[in-house]
């Protein structure tokens, strides 16, 4: 069992920057790859950006890259969203996501959520 909290998140101006959060409990969190998805209203909930085990390679979706950046503290057992450039089109609840294995981008191959933190971004 994997539990995940998440922080960060609130209401920011278009250009504006944020972090959110994801501390894990439960496993090390080296044990695994995280991932970030988001879901705006009306719309499905899609991927943002993924890493693996040790936190490298990590892949965006083209809407973030350049903008977005994922990092994590294995030591904390935390991970993070570094958020820059953000524009009204991100206005989201934004997730952090447990991957045993691979599918980085399927929300499918994702065990464990966190309980969603609310992004908005104003014109």
């Amino acid at each position: 069992q994997v539990q995940l909290v998440m922080s960060g998140g609130g209401l920011v101006q278009t250009g504006g920057s944020l972090r959110l959060s994801c501390a894990t409990s439960g496993r090390p969190l080296s044990s695994y790859g995280m991932g970030w998805f988001r879901q705006a209203p009306g719309k499905e909930r899609e991927f943002v950006c993924s890493d693996n085990w040790t936190g490298g390679n990590p892949d965006y979706a083209d809407s973030v890259k350049g903008r977005f950046t994922m990092s994590r503290d294995n030591a904390k057992n935390t991970v993070y969203l570094q958020m820059s450039g953000l524009k009204p089109e991100d206005t989201a609840v934004y997730y952090c996501a447990v991957r045993p294995g691979s599918g980085r981008r399927d929300s499918g191959r994702y065990d464990y959520w966190g309980q969603g933190t609310q992004v908005t971004v104003s014109s």
